[in-house]
């Protein structure tokens, strides 16, 4: 297994590899990319603030769903839809789910069904680094939810990963690979009381 260290070496050099531009993705060419995004998929690796690494697979069901699905020996599953994020530990004796609003999370600003990022003195950074544009966002009437900072590439346009700073300053990246995108997914996959029934 890659060390934290070797793993950000890798994801680094892979995104260097890609010519540099002189300015970075305009905000509203990021927002109607994500608009665009209707559904995607792809696999993810995850750097939790102790620096574990985790894999998973991730669906996106835009707006307001989305599913991390984590490879053994992690028995996660993280949720979102119908306005809640539900964590499943599968090494809790509770069946039930660690739930709260999405709207709490700096997600909820790349899943909202209208993404506008110059809107609402939302950007708070936005600029070029080597091949990749990085944008960070909060939500400028609740900064306490924590903030996201989005990574993407260029031609064409690619969401590449993202980390979540929560009101503690902990950081939690995810990085993302290729994403697939215009699938159908099962209804199942974003629906937190489907996962408890299952589990009963």
């Amino acid at each position: 297994m890659l060390t934290k260290r070797q793993f950000l070496a890798a994801s680094a050099a892979a995104l260097i590899a890609t010519p540099a531009l002189a300015a970075p993705i305009p905000l509203a060419a990021l927002s109607q990319y994500l608009n665009d995004l209707r559904t995607a998929e792809a696999d993810f690796t995850q750097i939790a603030p102790d620096g574990s690494i985790s894999t998973g697979r991730i669906f996106i069901q835009r707006p307001g769903r989305v599913r991390f699905d984590y490879n053994p020996p992690e028995e996660t599953l993280v949720m979102a839809g119908g306005g809640q994020v539900a964590v499943f530990d599968g090494k809790s004796n509770s069946r039930r789910p660690e739930q709260y609003p999405l709207a709490r999370t700096p997600l909820n600003i790349i899943l909202e069904s209208n993404v506008n990022l110059a809107q609402r003195n939302m950007v708070v950074g936005h600029r070029q680094e080597g091949a990749k544009t990085i944008v960070v966002a909060q939500d400028p009437e609740n900064p306490q939810y924590g903030r996201i900072e989005l990574v993407f590439t260029a031609n064409p346009t690619q969401l590449r990963q993202w980390v979540i700073v929560d009101g503690s300053g902990s950081r939690t990246t995810v990085v993302l690979g290729d994403l697939k995108t215009g699938g159908n997914f099962p209804a199942r996959y974003f629906s937190i009381r489907s996962e408890i029934s299952s589990r009963s």
